[in-house]
């Protein structure tokens, strides 16, 4: 099968462990599509996947980056890219698995980027200046106004192009793709949200974080990360710790919610929902849809 297949959803529904499965079912090679996951060291708070876990299946664009290199959608439209057209040279499957959307679509779609000169990361402006400051530029754009990085993104996309970031889309896909979403009842899912932090902070996540906050790096993935922008509050003594812990609790159901808005606006995705109590279950369904 000549195919491309990509494993979306929530944070917290069983990507990883989907990804694997299917995997050794079709014979895939994985790749990332978490925009976090990049990064070298960014390992609890970004739910990263262990290389005991990883089962001897080969993964890509997953710690390639330091967190002080710069890594844009263009670097990674090219090298993923590259990477699938190996795979599948090799008469292997690719399997796209992530939660950042706009990299998904970015991928696998028709868009047209280019090297992004503009990377001004605006850290004297508050989100609301940034936002007004974007709505000088671009009037009519609709974004996420509280999603920092997406601002500041279409903000230097104008700069540099003079055009709206809204005009560089395109509904031609550029692949056989097949793209499979796990979801789940909200309320459960917003319970695993809350239990997983809980579980990153007994993991070491705070350990992990402190690490770079000493070492004084503010560079964009620890900025605007969840998990990471939170705690460096509570080191900076700007919040206790059980503000920053319910913010990144509070922060992460909320990204749930705008990756449900992009990949049903944005994507041709079939929904699956999981089965936790019998995985296997839910394994089984995504894999007789896709061999079908």
């Amino acid at each position: 099968m000549n195919k491309v297949i990509v494993i979306l959803g929530p944070t917290g529904v069983g990507k990883t462990k989907m990804s694997i499965e299917l995997a050794k079912r079709l014979d895939g090679e994985i790749v990332n599509a978490d925009s976090m996951q990049f990064y070298k060291d960014l390992n609890i708070g970004t739910a990263k996947i262990k290389e005991e876990e990883k089962e001897n299946i080969p993964h890509h664009l997953f710690d390639i980056k330091e967190v002080s290199d710069d890594y844009s959608i263009f670097d990674y439209q090219k090298d993923g890219r590259k990477i699938i057209g190996d795979i599948l040279n090799r008469k292997k499957m690719p399997i796209i698995v992530g939660g950042t959307g706009l990299y998904i679509k970015a991928l696998l779609y028709d868009y047209k980027l280019s090297y992004e000169k503009e990377n001004n990361t605006y850290d004297e402006l508050t989100t609301e200046e940034l936002y007004n400051k974007l709505l000088k530029l671009d009037k009519n754009i609709i974004i996420d106004k509280n999603n920092r990085r997406r601002v500041i993104r279409a903000i230097n996309y104008y700069l540099e192009n003079g055009t709206s970031i809204k005009d560089n889309k395109t509904d031609k896909l550029l692949y056989n793709a097949v793209f499979i979403g796990l979801t789940t009842d909200r309320e459960l899912l917003y319970d695993i949200i809350n239990k997983r932090v809980d579980k990153m902070l007994s993991e070491g996540l705070l350990e992990e974080v402190k690490y770079f906050y000493d070492r004084k790096i503010y560079t964009k993935p620890l900025i605007n990360g969840i998990g990471y922008k939170e705690l460096y509050k509570y080191f900076a003594k700007e919040e206790t710790l059980e503000e920053a812990v319910n913010k990144i609790k509070r922060n992460s159901r909320r990204y749930a919610k705008r990756q449900y808005t992009f990949f049903n606006n944005q994507l041709p995705v079939i929904w699956f929902d999981v089965n936790f109590n019998n995985f296997d279950k839910t394994v089984d369904e995504v894999y007789k849809y896709i061999i079908s």
